[in-house]
């Protein structure tokens, strides 16, 4: 089963954002939101999808150093996940199996960025 994490970025540039990240197609599928991300229904975020990263980045902790990114980056959430529906660039519809996000999820393309809500 394929697996989820959630980073808690402590942006020096971007401020406190989480990123979450799916492993689809050997990568980490990554959208970045800057408010926890919804763990019950009627919470909406809206997100913007960031570059995909290596598998081994899912256990990353710590401090980056340099560039846009730098500082503390701590794992908020992960676990495995199951798609129900995908439809590439417009509509994943999953299960997250999380300590925090856990239920079904959708993530839609919207003109303004990704909307993340529980359904």
């Amino acid at each position: 089963m394929p697996i989820f994490v959630v980073h808690e970025h402590h942006a020096k540039r971007a401020g406190l954002h989480y990123d979450l990240r799916l492993e689809m197609d050997g990568v980490l599928k990554s959208w970045a939101f800057r408010k926890e991300l919804p763990v019950e229904k009627g919470v909406k975020r809206l997100g913007i999808q960031q570059e995909d990263h290596d598998l081994d980045y899912a256990s990353f902790e710590g401090e980056i150093t340099e560039g846009y990114g730098a500082g503390k980056v701590l794992i908020w959430d992960r676990g495995d996940y199951e798609i129900l529906e995908y439809v590439p660039n417009e509509k994943l519809v999953c299960i997250l199996k999380g300590s925090r996000l856990n239920g079904k999820y959708v993530l839609l393309k919207t003109k303004m960025g990704w909307l993340l809500f529980k359904a």
